[in-house]
């Protein structure tokens, strides 16, 4: 790893990233993947894999990922920090937005906007899944995996989190 970054270093980065965010932390996982592993060497590729799998198990919005990579940076106040970072500037955006779209009851801006932002959502999540996904395949039965799971995910209605515990079971057994 590079060496610990300052705090506001890291206040300067999650806030630039938060106001890219389009739908949460998971759309900007290219960035905060590019950002943390290959620019700054804050974690590695499996660390930042693992950080993931965490962040989408435990309760919480997905931003946790943020909050263990500024722990894995900083420590206890990198979190902090990193956490802050990522969701003050983007939640104090949403709020001065939603005023102004709010009082535009007559104005078709607002649906065009949100029709807009679809697609780029998708297009961000499906960067994010590229991102993980090879980060972690190491194995011609990891790729399966994934694969197999992408698509059980696209066309079922099965929950993703059973999918997870299913990956991670064949994992902890050997098997990929």
């Amino acid at each position: 790893m590079t060496g610990t970054p300052s705090l506001g270093g890291l206040a300067v980065t999650f806030s630039t990233m938060s106001l890219f965010a389009i739908g949460g932390a998971n759309a900007a996982l290219p960035e905060i993947h590019r950002v943390a592993v290959t620019l700054n060497h804050w974690l590695t590729e499996q660390q930042f894999a693992d950080a993931f799998a965490i962040a989408q198990l435990s309760p919480g919005p997905n931003v946790m990922i943020v909050a263990l990579i500024g722990y894995q940076a900083a420590g206890l106040a990198g979190a902090l920090v990193a956490t802050l970072g990522m969701c003050g500037p983007s939640a104090t955006l949403a709020y001065l937005v939603s005023r102004v779209l709010g009082r535009a009851t007559t104005s078709r801006w607002p649906g065009i906007i949100q029709a807009a932002l679809v697609p780029l959502s998708i297009g961000l999540m499906a960067a994010s899944g590229l991102i993980l996904a090879l980060a972690s395949d190491r194995s011609a039965a990891s790729l399966t995996l994934t694969a197999i799971v992408a698509v059980l995910a696209a066309v079922t209605g099965i929950n993703p989190l059973w999918l997870l515990l299913a990956g991670g079971v064949l994992g902890f057994a050997g098997i990929v």
